[in-house]
Parts: C-alpha cells; structure tokens; sequence
C-alpha cells in the first residue's frame, strides 16, 4: 500500500484508507460482528487510516472504532474524526465549551485521550473566516485533546479559506470523476501550503462501481432513498449531486474508458476510480466506505492498480465536461 504523509499532522497514512459512516448503520444496517470484520480486513490490507466522525450512528461508528483499537496495543492506525453536526448549524454554535463538550465525547467513544485528527464537520460558512474559532482548536491542541485540526467542507471556497489558516492540518472535499471542481485550485494550494487533502465520496455513492441500473433501490435508511433531494443533509453528498439516472449512464462511460492494463490485470470499475483520485497530485488518502470484507479488500487493492495515464485523466474530464459540469461545477 502507498503511504503518503497527511498533511501538517506529519503522519504517514495509507493512500487508501477507510470511510466508516456506513459502520454507523446510515446506509443501512451493519452488525457490530460485520463492522469488526470490515476493520480487520482493511487493516490486514495495508489500511492505516480510519474517517469517521460524532454523528455515525449517533457515536455508534467511533464507538466501534475505539472497540476494536483497545483490543490491539501497539497499532499504527491514525483516526480522524469529525465535529460540528450535533447542533444547529449556526456559527454562534461553534464555541470552546461546545469543542470541548464534542471532543470529550469522542475520546470517550474512541477510548483516547487524545484524538488524532478532529475535523470541523462541514460547518456554516461563516465558520471559516471567524478567527476565534480557530483560535479555540489551537486551545485544544494545547490543551492536548486534540493532536491536530482539519475542516471537511461542502464547497471549494470554503476549502481555499480553510487552506489560508496556518494551522489547519487536511481539508476534507468531496472528489471523483465525477465532481472535479477541487482540481481547479484546491489542489494546487494545498499543495502550496502542505495541507492534506482526504477525498471523500470517492465512488460517488457507488454510482463509480458501475453496479447500478435505473432501477436500483436502497433501503429507507439509506441516504441513497431519503436524502435524493437534499432534504436531509447537503444534496452534494448524495451521488455527488448529479441525477442518479444521469449517473448511472455516465458510469457505464467511465467503465469503457478502463486502461486495458488494468482491465487484463482484473482490475475493477470501482478500484480504477479510486486508483484515479488516489494517484492525483496532492491528495493524501481517499476514503472509501465498505459495509462487508469483501468491498474492504476491494478498495484496498485500488491501492495496487498501475498509474494511470494522462489520456485516461483527459477521458475523465472531457466525459465530466460533456455530462456534469453545467450542472454541478459552479455549484460546489
């Protein structure tokens, strides 16, 4: 597995890592036996990077997570997590007491003293221009809570402020070939500034696994079925924000675009798309959800497909131009 360094938190992570909202039980329901099983195999594969964040499963997915560290002494896993999302979302919420009420709970749930990454969870965009709120993360890695501090974002604007703050560590962004908006100058300043970059929704919600039909569906509990049209949370997060029936013809595209070395080496649709964003310049690991062992080892092995060639990232954006920059591109 590659490593690279995330960030100014200076540790070496895995370029793929491990997404665990879905150990929280909000894509549908994942047993506690399952949620280990999908830990270890990720381990045993070379992932040394779990994401999760205080609102999973209400804790359930740190909780898990902090389960399964307490019972393997002398782990170089690193856990970032995330926090922000347990109030309304108004930047007058975002306060030290709150911080440290937050973080508390998930060192508690993570059986840390403390935390090794803790991201600000897609806050109001007021947030990132407050300087007293920044101030108050470098109280709590003072205070030695929280070793380092990111942002997870919606937008690359709010991205490119988080980026402009000396001690930010990551930015956490939505990026596929299907949203490639951070490739305009979220990237190159982050690389500017030795920021890490964790891209999320790297599958586009699994419409990138090139799986779907039409006529898929998802269970009630899954915001694949309730959050379609943002109601519940950021629509970009779903799908990425395209039309899911758009998508899933867009996905069949980008599988006929697969390189034939990765294609003769058995290399899947959804490992060359996460290959893809893992190998782009600047970014530090990509986080992938898995709900079973065998999607864990999947994305793990992304980790071995060859590098990919400049005509395949040209296929990549002009099939993005063709069918979702007009849509999406200024929107995020």
């Amino acid at each position: 597995m590659d490593t690279r360094t995330l960030g100014r938190t200076h540790r070496s992570v895995s370029a793929i890592a491990l997404g665990t909202w879905q150990l929280g039980a909000d894509w549908g329901e994942v047993t506690e036996a399952d949620a280990r099983a999908v830990l270890d195999a990720s381990v045993e594969a070379g992932v040394t990077l779990f994401d999760t964040a205080d609102v999973y499963g209400d804790g359930r997915s740190e909780q898990l997570i902090g389960g399964y560290l307490a019972d393997r002494s002398g782990h170089d896993i690193t856990v970032a997590t995330k926090m922000g999302r347990r109030e309304a979302q108004d930047a007058a919420n975002f306060t030290l007491p709150k911080f440290r009420e937050w973080t508390d709970r998930s060192r508690a749930n993570l059986r840390t003293d403390t935390l090794d990454l803790v991201q600000l969870h897609c806050p109001p965009t007021a947030v990132f221009s407050a300087d007293r709120v920044f101030d108050d993360l470098d109280t709590l890695v003072a205070e030695g809570a929280i070793a380092a501090y990111g942002v997870s974002v919606e937008t690359a604007d709010d991205a490119l402020t988080a980026i402009a703050r000396p001690n930010v560590a990551t930015v956490q962004i939505i990026l596929n070939a299907f949203r490639l908006k951070p490739l305009d100058a979220v990237l190159p300043a982050a690389i500017a500034a030795g920021v890490g970059i964790i891209a999320r929704v790297p599958l586009a919600s699994g419409l990138l696994s090139g799986k779907y039909t039409a006529d898929t569906t998802f269970a009630a509990n899954d915001h694949r079925t309730y959050n379609r049209d943002g109601s519940a949370f950021d629509v970009g997060e779903t799908f990425s924000g395209v039309d899911f029936e758009r998508g899933v013809a867009a996905a069949r595209e980008f599988a006929a675009l697969l390189p034939g070395e990765a294609a003769a080496s058995g290399f899947t649709t959804a490992q060359v798309a996460l290959a893809w964003v893992a190998q782009l310049q600047g970014v530090s690991a990509v986080i992938p959800g898995a709900r079973n062992v065998s999607q864990a080892v999947s994305n793990a092995a992304a980790g071995s497909v060859p590098k990919l060639s400049p005509a395949f990232t040209a296929a990549v954006a002009e099939l993005y131009d063709r069918e979702f920059r007009a849509a999406i591109h200024d929107r995020w």
